[in-house]
């Protein structure tokens, strides 16, 4: 059992970066007559030295050290990464493309079995804006530039003025933040969280993906691979990204038709800027002369089509560079984009005649570019030039990213119910229907082309909702083809009737169209698997939807249409609301033995199905080290095609800085290639003797946990011993906290519930519910017990499991949450409540150290560490909210809401900077 324990050895450059850091913020407010809040700033080698209370604006103080304090563990992390590759070579490193592959290659796969594997594999992150990003745009965008400049002081060329002039540079960023208000005032729209996730796609991921496929390629050599393979963009593995934002309506009363219309819009023009920019930049820098080298004949063959095509703009390309056929063809090209930028204030799309439609065109002209380099001999710059750019059409297309359309079943239920009663029908109580009869309508109303109303007459507000917003689709369809759409998710799929609905609704509005076969959809209707017995139904219903003509007829067009070798059937499983109604143990095995299940159904079916793992930003939502989560998946589940959501804070802890990017990035298509290439070579196998195991402490853990949720008084507690209220009275995202209002567990969204057990310091999602199972697994069945002692640590899904929950343990706080626990009126249910969890707490702690061998804090050294540097700042927050929340709370009692609305704010900077100093919301 390996329980090797990772060095600490970094902390020493962590507190060297970091007490540069707050030096530098001691002499900004020094400066600013902040004198007080300086000298209070937490001093690393001086933990012991914490205020009993804080002054207003020391919480402000405390946000932006735990933020430095961050930007200084992702600055070492990363600078011992290139100092470990430097020292001992690209396959050193974990999870990454060297380590993969020499990985690969000692299991006996050969370089011709990976690079088949490599052209296959398909990765889309799928960038969301749920309410978990607790920091603005502008106070990300600052702290950006900071982490440059720390990384900018690695480098040792710099003479003792130079650094002092990064010094300076930093103290001037340093001082803009504090004079930026960290929290939102005012709660974001839709199109503010679009412009968030445009500067990923747009500035960062393209800056990725060259970097990206160089290290592939070295990496590749350095393992004794010969290069070849890897020399076509069409044999690495294919990086896209999707987009929820403008699309996810689940709850979300403001993404309405005009939004997404919005939202398609300023995704393609902003993949049209993109691709405008580095096709000029390339024109600038391809500067052959004609007199020096003949252009083969299909070039100039085709420069003199495409000047013909596109008319006088046409000309004007060919006069700006006589004698250079590459950058006239290049001009020619970018003549092409559609898009108009004549205007000085801002471009704009441009559909006339002539113009590129679809990204395979202009791939088509690119790889005309590229033979015709080679053809000259120049494969030096096919490679440095054109690839990065036959690459990012590939990865981003004429769309930057796909935009799925998210909704919930029930709501479906009411557009269906407003349909029928517009037709004449019965049915305004279709929603309460049985699923036979559920069924009868649907197969009846299905086999006829006719909709039920007119276009453009008022049927209801779900109705005229959901079909405003397929009509957009519609209309992007006719104008550029599916390009730029994901799909059609349901969310809490929990019928086979939940997806038919969706048929029949984009029948309606002409997103289905008929043909002599049948009627067939444009787009992928996707089930979205969430609670945990919905998962346990999951394969049946997902067969019977399989089995049903319209989506036999569906996935024969789309797979014709994506030039597929076979049909593909996304499925979406969530990992929140699984947690949320059944605890940690139960949500994870609950997916693995899911994906299971629906693996097989794919396989009778003759279906490949790409999971759609919908993560969150917290442990409790399904979040955890990229590499060690794919590894933990079951190996049926990994067909090489796969998306992930990457959710509110974890886009800016991953992504805002290129050298994380990279980094995240390589884990996740690397991880991906390997758990692909194992699992369709049987290296690993599927059975495992720990499943049973697994199955029982799932079961168990789950009534532990259920016990606790329904405990009479428990919803009291959660929103007395919690910042609940403060959470949902917060601006940081455009999405309610709840999906309907309703004050019930169920209707309480897994973000805020995770978000307010962890500022608390409960973590309960996190851990509660295993030490039961465990115990009641080694009083019971000591043998099943001992059996998983020896090997949890060695099999992927148990090792992942525990790692998570010893983490979430670690990060909870037994004083602190008492703390917390003080704030529940009734002593009755305080007592029994809390006395529920302090049992659970000790219980699961024990059980993990018998499975560990050790005190945690010995075994999981880093996580103690880390841990350890913000405990006394977080303590000193902690009693802080705690007074303030009582203050709060009693005002709002007493009528006092003005006094309580001043107070608020004061509240949401320690959220605020609570969430920083633990690095998760929800």
């Amino acid at each position: 059992m390996d329980t090797a324990a990772p060095s600490t050895a970094h902390l020493t450059k962590v507190e060297r970066d970091l007490e540069f850091l707050l030096d530098c913020l001691r002499e900004v407010l020094e400066e600013l007559g902040e004198q007080e809040v300086a000298r209070h700033l937490p001093r690393q080698r001086e933990t012991g030295a914490t205020p009993e209370r804080l002054p207003e604006r020391m919480v402000q103080g405390y946000s932006m050290a735990f933020h430095l304090l961050n930007m200084a563990e992702e600055n070492t992390a990363a600078q011992q990464r290139r100092a470990k590759e430097a020292n001992e070579g690209v396959t050193a490193e974990t999870g990454l493309w060297g380590h993969v592959l020499a990985n690969l290659r000692d299991k006996g796969l050969e370089a011709r079995q990976i690079a088949e594997v490599l052209s296959q594999v398909r990765v889309e992150p799928v960038l969301t804006a749920h309410p978990t990003e607790a920091r603005r745009a502008s106070v990300l965008d600052h702290q950006r530039s900071l982490y440059l400049l720390l990384v900018k002081r690695e480098n040792q060329m710099w003479t003792p003025l130079e650094q002092q002039a990064i010094r300076q540079d930093c103290k001037r960023i340093l001082e803009l933040l504090w004079r930026t208000g960290e929290i939102f005032l005012e709660k974001p729209d839709v199109p503010t969280e679009l412009r968030n996730i445009i500067h990923y796609l747009r500035n960062v991921f393209p800056e990725a993906l060259p970097v990206l496929d160089r290290r592939l390629q070295q990496a590749w050599e350095a393992v004794g691979f010969a290069p070849e393979p890897l020399k076509d963009p069409q044999g690495l593995p294919r990086l896209t990204f999707g987009d929820w934002v403008g699309g996810d309506r689940d709850g979300h009363p403001f993404v309405t038709a005009e939004v997404t219309r919005h939202a398609l819009g300023e995704l393609r023009l902003n993949a049209l800027m993109l691709l405008q920019q580095r096709m000029t930049g390339l024109s600038a820098r391809l500067s052959l002369s004609n007199r020096l080298q003949s252009a083969p004949p299909a070039l100039t063959a085709r420069i003199t089509e495409l000047a013909g095509l596109l008319g006088e703009r046409g000309q004007r390309a060919l006069r700006r560079n006589p004698d250079e056929p590459w950058r006239q063809f290049l001009n020619l090209l970018v003549a092409r984009l559609p898009l108009d930028m004549s205007r000085t204030e801002s471009a704009r799309l441009e559909d006339e005649p002539g113009r590129y439609r679809e990204a395979s065109e202009l791939a088509a002209d690119l790889e005309l570019l590229r033979e015709s380099l080679l053809a000259i001999g120049a494969g030096r710059l096919v490679d440095s030039e054109v690839f990065p750019l036959l690459r990012l059409v590939r990865a981003f297309g004429l769309n930057l990213a796909a935009l799925d359309i998210r909704q919930n079943s029930h709501y479906h239920d009411l557009a269906v119910g407003e349909l029928l009663v517009a037709a004449g029908l019965e049915g305004a109580d279709f929603a309460d229907w049985d699923e036979p009869r559920r069924l009868a309508l649907l197969e009846r109303e299905l086999a006829s082309p006719r909709p039920f109303a007119l276009p453009g007459v008022p049927i209801g507000p779900h109705a005229d909702a959901v079909l405003g917003c397929y009509r957009v689709l519609v209309e992007h369809l006719k104008a550029y083809g599916p390009a730029g759409l994901g799909a059609l998710i349901v969310s809490m799929t929990r019928s086979q009737s939940d997806l038919l609905v969706v048929y029949l609704l984009a029948r309606e509005a002409g997103l289905a169209f008929h043909t002599p076969e049948g009627l067939v959809c444009h787009l992928p209707v996707v089930p979205l698997f969430e609670t945990i017995d919905d998962l346990k139904h999951s394969p049946d219903i997902l067969s019977s939807f399989l089995a049903h003509p319209m989506t036999r007829r569906s996935l024969a067009w789309q797979q014709k249409a994506a030039q597929n070798a076979q049909p593909v059937q996304q499925v979406m499983v969530g990992y929140s609301d699984s947690n949320k109604d059944g605890g940690i143990l139960a949500s994870i095995w609950g997916l693995y033995r899911a994906q299971e299940a629906l693996a097989a159904v794919g396989q009778r079916h003759g279906v490949r199905l790409r999971f759609f793992h919908g993560r969150g930003g917290t442990i409790s939502r399904g979040a955890g080290p990229t590499h060690r989560f794919l590894s933990a998946l079951p190996p049926s589940s990994f067909q090489g095609d796969l998306r992930m959501t990457e959710q509110g804070e974890t886009i800016s802890q991953k992504y805002a800085n290129l050298i994380s990017a990279v980094y995240n990035l390589e884990l996740l298509l690397a991880g991906a290639t390997e758990a692909t290439l194992l699992a369709r070579h049987g290296v690993r196998p599927e059975d495992h003797s720990l499943e049973p195991v697994m199955d029982r402490l799932a079961e168990t853990s789950r009534r532990a946990y259920e016990q606790l949720v329904q405990t009479k008084g428990f919803i009291t507690f959660f929103a007395q011993a919690t910042p609940i209220d403060v959470i949902e009275s917060s601006k940081i995202g455009s999405r309610p906290a709840r999906r309907t209002g309703q004050r019930t567990l169920a209707d309480l969204r897994a973000i805020p519930w995770v978000f307010s057990w962890s500022q608390a310091r409960f973590f309960l999602s996190g851990w509660y519910g295993v030490g039961s199972g465990l115990e009641v697994l080694q009083r019971e069945r000591p043998e099943a017990f001992a059996s998983l002692k020896q090997q949890a640590l060695d099999w992927y899904p148990s090792k992942y499991v525990l790692t998570n929950v010893s983490t979430t343990i670690l990060s909870s706080d037994l004083e602190v949450m008492e703390q917390y626990a003080a704030l529940v009126e009734d002593g009755a249910i305080r007592d029994q409540v809390m006395g529920m969890i302090r049992d659970e707490y000790a219980r699961t702690r024990r059980m993990l150290e018998a499975i560990w061998g050790g005190p945690l804090e010995e075994r999981r050294p880093h996580i103690h560490q880390a841990l350890r540097m913000r405990q006394p700042w977080l303590r000193v927050l902690h009693r802080q909210q705690v007074e303030l929340l009582r203050t709060w709370r009693g005002l709002r009692q007493g009528q006092r809401q003005a006094e309580a609305d001043a107070l608020l704010p004061r509240l949401l900077h320690t959220v605020n900077a609570i969430a920083g100093g633990l690095r998760t919301t929800g």
